[in-house]
């Protein structure tokens, strides 16, 4: 079951789209703060040649997620750069695995990985967001990373959600010893 609710995205994708540029840095600011792993994924893509219009896109996909983490009612953990390797290691294997399938096989893998993905409505935004500036034709390999560090976010948010069961509970300090 989906930790973030279609209601609870379509809320974080309008109120990050309202947001003025110190709202973003706000934003942005508070991500490195609780997931700095998940910043450094979007920012290291301008070493990979990415432009700043390009990596806007993927800063927006990853403010929309965070924010919808923070209002979903659950505390995600910190994710972490072996989780971001072990995602990303799936990823390749699963988009190796359908290098070679017909096109009717190759729809039913991608309908089965969607079916089975664990935040399906953060996916679907993510690759909205994609096609929606044209990334998902991936003509270079810039484009190439950049779907791979999106579709990698939402695969490392959706394998470290947290269950129903956990709720966010206020953060507390450590008793001193």
């Amino acid at each position: 079951m989906s930790a973030i609710s279609q209601a609870v995205l379509a809320n974080a994708a309008i109120a990050v789209g309202t947001m003025d540029l110190n709202r973003r840095v706000a934003l942005a600011d508070e991500v490195f703060a609780h997931q700095p792993n998940l910043l450094a994924c979007v920012l290291v893509q301008q070493r990979m040649g990415a432009s700043l219009q390009q990596i806007d896109v993927l800063l927006n996909i990853l403010l929309v997620a965070y924010q919808a983490m923070k209002t979903s009612g659950r505390r995600w953990p910190v994710i972490s750069e072996t989780t971001q390797e072990r995602c990303l290691q799936r990823l390749t294997g699963k988009v190796r695995f359908a290098e070679g399938l017909g096109l009717e096989l190759l729809q039913r893998a991608v309908q089965d990985q969607i079916d089975a993905h664990g935040e399906p409505q953060l996916l679907a935004f993510a690759f909205g967001q994609l096609r929606e500036h044209g990334l998902l034709a991936v003509k270079t390999e810039v484009e190439k990373y950049l779907v791979l560090a999106a579709v990698n976010l939402v695969d490392c948010i959706a394998a470290t959600a947290p269950s129903r069961t956990q709720a966010a509970a206020p953060r507390t300090r450590a008793a001193p010893r």
